[in-house]
């Protein structure tokens, strides 16, 4: 009878094992889902992707940039009026700051567009207008910090300089300084532990004010007996040699203060990408570097919108909550005899942006059953917002459900995610704006640890399973 029994308990529970098999969710580590094959494909396309990245370290580098490659792969720039047909490439450059880059579908614009939208500015620190000050012989830079960042994480880190300055007489110099090994670099300066006693009393929001972040940029007198602020005087004066500048042509001036050098490997395993600007770079490529590698013509228009001023709520007539795509794509439905509204109407976008990755040694602020997870491949958000889903679209169940299937139909590693718990975390991106011109939307992204921060990390197979989603999407 015992036996019997046995052999009964061990049917049930196979039974059981089925309905587990069938019923629940089958979550998995990327690299346990994808072949090596797949796996040394993702490691080659991440070394593509951060080249860019540490090439692309503000938004106007990171327009100039894509630029390049698009006229390499075909692309012109697209003027109202122009004729269009199937395979034609054009881009729009939106201020030298945002690009909008469309392959022509077989179907023109009538079926609406598929559109990936990214943002290419980051959390940094932007000089102020008159930047420049000498202090106990010291010279620096006075900086307002740019988005939402820890602000104790940027001193004692190695600065870039990286943006334009207009003269007087209007002419335009870009700067790029402390990116070549041969560069100085720049520095905000913090108090040693012995000495911070005072300053570790503060809270967390205050240990490092947004007033003390100043660069810290020379320390040589000019060698004048005579003049005052000779350090700011000697500085001054290497920056009039080299670039022909006065300190009031800091008035004119957008110059912009990331982290120095190139992204890193990180981990033995080399599975990790670090370094500044993931969120949204590590979007905004891979949505890019899709669309140029559509091979065929696609069935619909595939459209690539590479926004600024996202981190600082997309206002601007540079971010997404102006006008300026929703003209393109009127200019672009008047080309083929189209309305832009029912164009849009008919359309379908991935907002193309990153997830809070859980981080065990932080376990407390995501709710694990619905936090992305690295290595589980692309995140896709339903909604995003604080709270109540304040500031978000909240994707239909019929969208979500049409991206689910094209995800799986093409083998696309992908997972959901939230951005914290309920009454904890919060957090928005470019969707809403696009939802709101009548387009289904949903986010979808890359989940980051250290998020914010100067350094960031990503990881390889969550890179290369965006590219693809990206790919599948407008490629069709």
């Amino acid at each position: 009878m015992a036996t019997k029994k046995t052999e009964v308990s061990k049917t049930e529970t196979s039974k059981a094992q089925q309905l587990r098999d069938k019923l629940f969710s089958k979550k998995k580590h990327a690299g346990l889902r994808m072949t090596d094959k797949q796996i040394k494909e993702a490691f080659d396309y991440s070394a593509k992707y951060m080249e860019f990245l540490g090439n692309a370290k503000i938004e106007r580098d990171a327009a100039e940039y894509t630029i390049a490659a698009a006229e390499k792969k075909g692309y012109v720039p697209f003027e109202k009026g122009m004729k269009l047909k199937a395979g034609d490439k054009v881009y729009l450059c939106n201020r030298g700051k945002a690009v909008i880059f469309a392959l022509i579908g077989k179907k023109g614009v009538k079926d609406g567009v598929r559109i990936s939208a990214a943002h290419i500015d980051s959390p940094r620190l932007d000089l102020k207008q008159n930047p420049v000050f000498e202090n106990e012989e010291m010279a620096y830079f006075k900086t307002h910090y740019y988005g939402g960042i820890k602000k104790y994480q940027w001193p004692t880190v190695s600065l870039a300089l990286h943006g334009v300055i207009i003269k007087a007489d209007g002419t335009s110099v870009r700067v790029t300084i402390g990116e070549d090994e041969n560069d100085p670099v720049f520095c905000v300066t913090d108090l040693l532990p012995h000495l911070a006693q005072d300053q570790m009393k503060r809270s967390p929001a205050e240990i490092v004010r947004g007033e003390e972040l100043n660069i810290l940029i020379g320390s040589m007198p000019f060698k004048d007996d005579e003049a005052s602020e000779r350090v700011k005087l000697a500085v001054l004066s290497l920056l009039y040699d080299k670039y022909g500048i006065t300190e009031d042509d800091f008035i004119s001036a957008e110059l912009d203060a990331v982290p120095a050098g190139k992204p890193r490997d990180i981990g033995f395993d080399r599975s990790m990408i670090g370094g500044y600007g993931h969120d949204d770079k590590v979007c905004a490529y891979t949505a890019f570097s899709a669309l140029m590698d559509i091979k065929k013509t696609p069935e619909r228009t595939a459209v690539v919108i590479l926004t600024d001023k996202e981190e600082t709520g997309s206002d601007g007539n540079t971010g997404l909550k102006s006008a300026y795509f929703r003209y393109f794509i009127d200019d672009l439905a008047e080309c083929f005899g189209e309305q832009g509204r029912t164009v849009m109407s008919r359309s379908e976008c991935l907002s193309a942006d990153v997830n809070a990755g859980f981080d065990p040694t932080f376990p407390d602020v995501l709710e694990k059953r619905n936090a992305a997870f690295l290595n589980y491949g692309v995140c896709v958000t339903k909604f995003t917002g604080a709270r109540g889903k304040s500031g978000t679209s909240d994707a239909s169940a019929e969208f979500v459900g049409t991206v689910r299937r094209l995800l799986d139909k093409n083998e696309v590693v992908w997972q959901t995610g939230e951005l914290g718990k309920v009454d904890l975390g919060g957090g928005g991106t470019v969707a809403a704006y696009i939802a709101n011109l009548d387009v289904d939307t949903i986010d979808v992204g890359v989940p980051v640890l250290c998020m914010h921060a100067p350094f960031e990390i990503v990881a390889k197979t969550d890179v290369y399973m965006t590219y693809k989603a990206f790919l599948v999407f407008m490629g069709q």
